[in-house]
């Protein structure tokens, strides 16, 4: 956390010298355009030619002082999201509040564990994670949480996330260059929609027009300066109407071209600056080096290309504007020459433009799960494996707090299944979800919370905490049961790590216990790995049939002083101790 607080420190100190620089050019660009009307004042009072230069002069230094004054302006942007950066991360590392984006939007209440293991929403492993500022890094985040990866991806996912752990002041600035761009997902899929928009090229006739009647103009202008005759003026107001003419015929075309683009050259352009940041940094680990090497296109750097297209949007806006439009078009056809240079632009790069986003949203997942890892310096990197081996040693839930969680000792082998009981509030479902959350963040490529692990990457499946649909008009009970429906569908095709957690809740005992009892049966059956939570000894009497692959575990209470004592500690067994009875009566329910 300390450096966190030298962080903020020092740019809120860069931040108070660019404000003071950044007000004094304001001023000094003030009294520059006052001086400039007054020597025009001057000039037309007394006709001396002193005040002509010195209006000159003067309004050159005020488009120099503004020039100072827009890069001062974006530093100043810079600046300011590095404090909040620095800021965010104390005041997550205090616990007072997550100040991150929690992906809500990307929950997906069929996914196997998404909504069961609190993936997204308040407080959900995405919003500790997210370290991402645009709409490609937060959906690239959200994909990764619900993806599993081969085994040589986790890997290059380590030593990504490794180098990019010691680059901080990079992935800050990274992240203060996303975050002053005010990306969403509007403008991101507004310029894929432009991307792929089939725009075809302008004939060989329209080219040769908006290159022949531009030239007759200067031709006839250049005319009309050396010679002082009136008719090139005539020529000259004939080609100016007959160019607004031409354009009007191509007036829908350009409007279909840049439709609901509007400002789009300025996120183009944050997007430029991300990928220069990128480009311009030194990388050693493969997975860093080959995103890097994906923008380069036409032996130049994706960022060089990316202006380019801003520079052509922006151009572009020109025929919102009345006046500009009239000007410009009446004499050069701009915005045909613009339309032009954007179809070409799209011809050559629309296959590569979404491939350059899409490695801003790697860094940016990247950054995050390495912001992760930097915040968490006792969480470990899984050794992997391929023979269905599962051991985490001090495993505990990342999200709980570091000093009070309590690590746990965990072996799926030699056998593969565990049974767990214990009472009400002893820690199963925590520990349950530590299991899923772990899984989770080793089959991404992500630290975990352990303090060492041996990990074979399997998809998790889980249930553990469903709801009624009431818009599906189905029961809870319903609802379960198409899960475990699909968990089973699942392990047809491939081994799992499954969870479950006091499944049937919504049938009587008898026919609860039967139907865990042959759940649990079917599901080690398909070799899953994994772990069920039940308050039913008899569930775990099922240990005696299947000693190789079953196991009981058990969370104890104590009862001392008239008081219930948990130490989320895991034990072999059954739970024996139970709570609900002593804690009624000590509340006097019963």
């Amino acid at each position: 956390m300390e450096i966190y607080k030298s962080n903020r420190q020092n740019y809120s100190e860069e931040l108070k010298s660019i404000n003071t620089k950044y007000n004094s050019i304001s001023f000094l660009r003030f009294i520059s355009i006052l001086l400039f009307l007054g020597s025009l004042f001057y000039y037309i009072k007394t006709s001396k030619s002193v005040f002509v230069i010195m209006a000159i002069v003067l309004f050159a230094s005020f488009l120099f002082l503004m020039r100072i004054h827009s890069k001062l302006s974006f530093h100043r942007k810079i600046k300011s999201a590095l404090v909040d950066i620095n800021e965010n991360e104390i005041t997550y590392l205090e616990r007072k509040s997550i100040p991150f984006e929690n992906g809500a939007e990307f929950n997906d209440f069929h996914h196997p564990y998404a909504y069961d293991l609190d993936i997204f929403g308040e407080h959900s492993l995405f919003q500790n994670l997210n370290r991402t500022a645009t709409f490609i890094g937060k959906r690239t985040l959200a994909k990764q949480l619900l993806t599993l990866l081969p085994n040589d991806e986790i890997l290059k996912n380590h030593q990504a996330v490794q180098e990019l752990k010691e680059k901080l002041n990079w992935r800050q600035e990274f992240l203060a260059f996303a975050k002053v761009g005010q990306d969403n997902e509007t403008l991101y899929k507004t310029l894929l929609q432009w991307s792929v928009f089939n725009s075809k090229s302008l004939s060989k006739g329209a080219i040769f027009i908006s290159y022949l009647f531009p030239a007759l103009f200067l031709s006839c202008f250049l005319g009309y300066l050396i010679t002082s005759k009136t008719v090139f003026l005539s020529c000259l107001s004939f080609l100016f109407i007959f160019n607004l003419m031409i354009l009007g015929n191509f007036l829908k075309r350009i409007k279909m071209e840049i439709a609901q683009a509007d400002n789009i050259n300025v996120i183009i352009s944050q997007y430029g600056l991300l990928v220069q940041k990128i480009e311009n940094e030194t990388f050693h680990s493969e997975k860093l080096i080959a995103l890097q090497q994906k923008l380069n296109f036409q032996n130049q750097k994706a960022s060089v290309h990316l202006q380019q297209l801003a520079e052509l949007f922006s151009k572009m806006d020109s025929i919102g504007n009345f006046v500009t439009g009239l000007l410009f078009n009446g004499t050069f056809l701009f915005n045909l020459h613009v339309l032009k240079s954007l179809i070409a632009w799209k011809k050559q790069h629309a296959v590569v433009l979404e491939v350059w986003l899409e490695v801003i949203g790697e860094f940016e997942m990247l950054n995050s799960l390495a912001n992760f890892s930097y915040n968490n310096p006792d969480f470990v990197f899984p050794a992997l494996n391929s023979n269905y081996e599962i051991d985490f040693s001090n495993l505990s839930h990342p999200l709980l707090n570091p000093t009070t969680r309590v690590g746990n000792e965990v072996q799926f082998q030699p056998q593969s299944f565990m049974i767990l009981t214990g009472s009400n509030m002893s820690g199963k479902s925590t520990f349950l979800r530590s299991l899923g959350i772990n899984m989770v963040l080793t089959g991404m490529g992500s630290p975990v919370c352990a303090s060492s692990a041996n990990v074979h990457p399997l998809p998790v499946l889980v249930s553990m905490r469903l709801s009624d649909s009431l818009s599906d008009s189905e029961s809870y009970f319903f609802a379960e049961i198409k899960r475990l429906k699909q968990i089973m569908d699942e392990l047809e095709d491939n081994p799992a790590f499954v969870l479950l957690d006091e499944i049937l809740r919504g049938t009587n005992s008898d026919d609860k216990r039967n139907g865990t009892i042959e759940v649990v049966k079917k599901v080690i059956a398909k070799k899953a790995i994994g772990a069920i939570a039940t308050h039913d000894i008899e569930v775990c009497l099922t240990t005696n049939e299947y000693p190789e692959i079953l196991t009981n575990k058990c969370f104890e209470v104590e009862i001392s002083n008239n008081e219930l004592h948990f130490d989320y500690t895991l034990r072999d067994g059954i739970c024996k101790n139970k709570s609900a009875t002593f804690l009624m009566k000590k509340m006097g329910v019963i």
